[in-house]
């Protein structure tokens, strides 16, 4: 069952709503409702909002893992990680294949990240860069101290 199906699967059966029920306020069948909430297939992106008003939540909350219902953000792995390593000094070693030249070796300072994306920042001896990277490529990140 993939997030989606069990946010709209727990939230039925919370509501006292069966799948026959559910698919007929929807206009699908009970088999397309269960497909859904067994994730082997997704609600066409246009039945969202009509999923949403039926469980009394956001399609927010359907559609991004990380909300809560209660509308509240949910930090978990990679996003604890950046989010405590924001705005810090780190070193970052790469998946083979996935090397930067350019941060090899270097030293730079998260200043934003957003899902499977960070900006870095910092220098080398090309002089002062800005890049964008993607989460997957990163291998590792290290801390490293600030120079008193």
């Amino acid at each position: 069952m993939n997030e989606l199906g069990n946010k709209i699967a727990t939230k039925r059966k919370n509501l006292g709503i069966t799948q026959q029920e559910f698919a007929d306020e929807l206009l699908v069948t009970r088999q397309t409702v269960s497909r859904w909430e067994a994730g082997s297939v997704m609600p066409d992106i246009d039945k969202i909002p009509d999923i949403a008003k039926l469980l009394q939540v956001s399609c927010d909350y359907l559609l991004q893992d990380d909300i809560r219902e209660d509308g509240e953000v949910v930090i978990r792995g990679v996003s604890r990680l950046m989010k405590n390593a924001l705005g810090k000094k780190v070193k970052l070693t790469f998946f083979d294949g996935e090397a930067d030249m350019e941060l090899y070796n270097t030293v730079c300072r998260i200043v934003d990240f957003e899902g499977n994306w960070m900006k870095v920042e910092g220098e080398n001896k090309k002089g002062q860069f800005e890049k964008l990277i993607p989460l997957s490529s990163v291998l590792s990140l290290e801390i490293v101290e600030e120079e008193a």
